[in-house]
């Protein structure tokens, strides 16, 4: 595809915690162009959300006056608008229907995806961004299944027909830094290469020793104490450990994961590739382009595009 001939028809908008990124997308769902900045809704104040746009994606506006739809936690109550959470299940057409119209003192026309909410096991979950990468996924045939979203907070996400039905968050990510940081277990850890031995030997550990990761923890600290891992591996065993425990969970409740796609920043999903491994399941991993997907399939089904 020839994307220099490429004709603009929208304006995708992916904010998050800690980065953006935008895409000039074509006609047919095609990036022409994309643009990114560490500059995430935390990292600069509330009433400069429209500023930092227009410095990234000033020309794109003004040259071609589309329709710009945003997803991602810039549409949270710290983000530019909050808008309300969908209920399950939920495609395309719903989140269409759920856009919050925005007109920005620019003059441009924002579209905010809306987030999505679940229930169980007695309170309420949430996501914000995840529900437009999966749209976006099934573009590329992924239409079906379990997708595992890894990150500060990881999703485990279900699908059937296009249409996303429920979901769990773990707070995995964030717990690794809070205890590497903020505990007695970072103190023996010092920096070095990835050791996939260590990594593995936690997976392990968390796969087989789910409902006991308290005590399990204890072992970051005196494994490497008592000389049975390097101090230098003791951060990916812990790091096994965790993950190995959220896929432990997820594996009990729930029943049938079917095909297992993996959507998320490369080094992260290596790890999650190896725990789903040793766990006795494949998977596959969706495109990196696929939040640009979404976005151009819920404004197509919304009658922004053509």
């Amino acid at each position: 595809m020839n994307l220099a001939a490429s004709k603009p028809a929208l304006i995708g908008v992916d904010w998050g915690t800690s980065s953006l990124r935008a895409f000039l997308i074509g006609t047919q769902g095609e990036v022409i162009e994309g643009v990114s900045s560490s500059e995430g809704i935390m990292q600069i104040s509330k009433n400069s959300f429209e500023a930092v746009l227009n410095r990234l994606i000033g020309p794109w506006i003004a040259k071609n006056a589309l329709p710009i739809l945003a997803s991602g936690m810039i549409t949270s109550r710290n983000g530019w608008v909050e808008t309300p959470y969908a209920d399950m299940p939920l495609d395309a057409k719903g989140l269409a229907r759920a856009l919050v119209p925005h007109q920005a003192e620019s003059g441009a026309h924002i579209h905010f995806v809306t987030g999505a909410s679940t229930e169980d096991f007695g309170g309420p979950d949430v996501m914000r961004g995840e529900e437009t990468q999966i749209i976006g996924a099934s573009a590329f045939g992924f239409k079906d299944g379990v997708f595992v979203m890894p990150g500060t907070h990881s999703k485990w996400v279900k699908v059937a027909q296009e249409k996303i039905l429920d979901f769990s968050t773990y707070m995995t990510g964030e717990i690794f830094a809070a205890l590497k940081k903020h505990t007695i277990l970072g103190t023996l850890m010092e920096a070095d290469n990835f050791s996939k031995e260590a990594f593995e030997m936690g997976v392990q550990a968390g796969l087989k020793g789910q409902s006991n990761l308290l005590h399990n923890l204890f072992h970051v600290r005196t494994l490497p104490l008592m000389g049975k891992i390097p101090k230098g591996a003791t951060a990916d065993y812990m790091s096994g450990l965790l993950i190995g425990t959220e896929v432990a969970a997820v594996i009990a409740d729930v029943k049938d994961l079917g095909p297992i796609t993996i959507i998320g920043r490369d080094d992260l999903s290596d790890r999650y590739e190896t725990a789903l491994h040793a766990a006795g399941f494949k998977s596959c991993r969706a495109p990196d382009d696929i939040v640009a997907k979404g976005h151009f399939l819920i404004a197509r089904a919304a009658g922004l595009i053509g």
